[in-house]
C-alpha cells in the first residue's frame, strides 16, 4: 500500500548548521574568543587534536554554500551567530566587521530565495564572559538580552524567524555537570545554576525582542522520548527521572511556569529554591518551538549512574550511528505528540534531525554514496508526517547537517552532513543524501510515498 507523503502547503524545508561547527576564523576581522576556542586549544579535550580554526571556513566561503543551498531547492537555512564575533568582550562595543557578516550572509541567503533562521546561542559563550563566571552569573540574562538587541536592530525583518537558546541541556550536562563540553566544568552544584540562568537569559531575550521585533521568536530543545526497559516500578521511576531531566527541565518552565518535581530528587541539596519572579521572566509567551531530535533512549535502573541513577539499554538487532545512537524514527512522532498533548498546539519546527554514518574521506568520481543518511532521513520524514496526520503543527524540518563539520570533541571523525566536505581542499561535494533531500523538497514530500505503510 502506497502512502500519500505529500506536506501541507508552505511547509519550510532547509537544513542548519552552528557557527564554531562551520565558520572558521572564529577571532579573525576583530572577533573575540568563545570557550570554544579555549576549549578546542587545550589538548586532550577534542579528538584527534581538531579546531574549529578553520572548520568549513564558512566565514569566507558563504556565498559559495548559499549557492549549493539553492542548487539543492532549500528553502531556508537556520544558522548561529557567535556571540563574541559580533561583540568580542561579551558586551559593550560592537565589532562591525563581525556584524557586518552576518548582515552579508542574511542579504545573500535571502538573494538566492533562502530564508535565514537565525539562532542566538548555539554553545559559543564569549570567552570575556566566562571570565565573568559565564552562565553561573545572574548578570547573563541581561548580557544575552543586550547582545540579542543589537541582533534585532541589525537583523529583524529579513530575519522573520528567531530562536533564543539551543539546546540548553546539552550546555549544561555537558558544560558543567560532566565536562565533556566548553567550558569544561564537573560540578553537581553548577549545573542546575547554569540551567536556570540560561532559561533566565531565554525569558530575557524573548521580552527583549517584544520590545523591538516585528516577527517570531521561540526556543529549541533537544528532546529524547524515553521508554522502560520494564514495568518494574524502579525502572518507570527511573524513566520519569531521565525524562524529567532531559526533557521537561526545559519545557515545563516555558509553558507550565514550574520545574518537574523530579529534579529536587535528581540533585538533592544541589537543587536551589529559585523565586517567583524568576519563573515569570522564563515563561514568556513564544511564538514557536523548534525540537531536534536524534535518537530515543530505552532506560533503567542503575543506581551506580549518576546523577539520574539511570542507564540507557541498548538494543539488540537495531541500528546505530556512529555517535552510537539507536536509530529510531518512530520516536520522533512520539515526541512531537507528546509536545503537542503536554503544552498544547504551539507552532513547531524539527530543526535539527540527521545522523553521522561513516562516508569516505575524499569523494569519487563526484559522487558520495551514503545509503543508510539516506534511508535514515526518508524514514524520520516519514514520521514527522505521521505526526502531522496526528493534528501536530510542524511547520518545517532542518536537516543536520548542510556540511560535513567540527563535530564538537569529536573533532571531524563524525560526518552528519548531506554535502561531503574535504577539510584539506574546502571541496563540496553534495552527497546521494542530499540529492535525495533536494527531490523532498522539490516534491513537497511526495517522493516519500515510496515509503509504504
Amino acid at each position: 500500500m502506497t502512502v500519500d507523503r505529500t506536506f501541507p502547503a508552505g511547509f519550510l524545508w532547509g537544513s542548519a548548521t552552528a557557527a564554531y561547527q562551520v565558520e572558521g576564523s572564529s577571532t579573525a576581522d576583530g572577533a573575540g574568543m568563545s570557550i570554544w576556542d579555549r576549549f578546542a586549544h587545550t589538548p586532550g579535550l577534542i579528538a584527534d587534536g581538531d579546531t574549529g580554526d578553520v572548520a568549513c571556513d564558512q566565514y569566507r566561503l558563504y556565498r559559495q554554500d548559499v549557492a549549493l543551498m539553492r542548487e539543492l531547492g532549500l528553502q531556508a537555512y537556520r544558522f548561529s551567530v557567535s556571540w563574541s564575533r559580533v561583540l568580542p568582550q561579551g558586551r559593550g562595543a560592537v565589532n562591525p566587521a563581525g556584524l557586518d557578516y552576518y548582515d552579508r550572509l542574511a542579504d545573500t541567503l535571502l538573494e538566492n530565495g533562502v530564508e535565514p533562521l537565525v539562532t542566538l546561542y548555539h554553545w559559543d559563550l564569549p570567552a570575556a564572559l566566562d571570565d565573568r563566571g559565564g552562565w553561573l552569573n545572574p548578570d547573563s540574562a541581561d548580557w544575552f538580552s543586550d547582545y540579542a538587541n543589537v541582533m534585532y536592530r541589525k537583523l529583524d525583518g529579513r530575519v522573520k524567524t528567531w530562536a533564543t537558546l539551543n539546546e540548553p541541556w546539552v550546555v549544561t550536562d555537558g558544560g558543567y555537570l560532566h565536562g565533556a563540553l566548553a567550558p569544561g566544568h564537573k560540578n553537581r552544584f553548577e549545573a542546575p545554576i547554569a540551567s536556570h540562568n540560561l532559561m533566565r537569559a531565554h525569558g530575557s531575550a524573548v521580552k527583549a525582542y517584544r520590545a523591538e521585533g516585528k516577527h517570531r521568536i521561540g526556543l529549541v530543545v533537544n528532546l529524547e522520548p524515553k521508554y522502560p526497559a520494564s514495568q518494574d516500578p524502579a525502572d518507570l521511576a527511573a524513566v520519569a527521572r531521565a525524562d524529567a531531566y532531559m526533557n521537561r527541565q526545559y519545557l515545563d518552565p516555558v509553558f507550565l511556569g514550574r520545574y518537574p518535581e523530579e529534579m529536587t530528587e535528581i540533585f538533592g541539596e544541589a537543587w536551589p529554591t529559585w523565586p517567583a519572579e524568576d519563573y515569570a521572566l522564563i515563561a514568556q509567551p513564544i511564538d514557536w518551538l523548534g525540537v531536534n531530535y536524534y535518537t530515543r533512549n530505552v532506560t533503567r535502573q542503575d543506581p551506580a549512574s549518576w546523577p539520574l541513577k539511570a542507564t540507557s539499554v541498548r538494543q539488540r538487532q537495531a541500528t546505530y550511528t556512529e555517535t552510537g545512537w539507536e536509530v529510531f524514527p518512530q520516536g520522533l512522532t512520539d515526541i512531537l505528540v507528546w509536545v503537542r498533548d503536554r503544552y498544547g498546539d504551539i507552532p513547531l519546527s524539527v530543526t535539527e534531525n540527521g545522523a553521522a554514518f561513516f562516508d569516505p574521506p575524499q569523494a569519487e568520481d563526484g559522487r558520495v554514496q551514503d545509503p543508510l543518511r539516506v534511508s535514515y532521513l526518508r524514514k524520520h520524514l516519514a514520521a514527522v508526517h505521521d505526526a502531522i496526520a496526528q493534528g501536530v503543527k510542524v511547520e518545517g524540518y532542518m536537516v543536520w547537517s548542510l556540511l560535513d563539520n567540527l563535530e564538537w570533541s569529536l573533532g571531524f571523525s563524525k560526518r552528519f552532513g548531506i554535502v561531503h566536505v574535504n577539510f584539506a581542499t574546502q571541496a563540496r561535494t553534495p552527497k546521494d543524501s542530499a540529492r535525495f533531500y533536494a527531490q523532498v523538497v522539490a516534491s513537497n514530500g511526495a517522493v516519500l510515498a515510496d515509503e509504504g505503510a
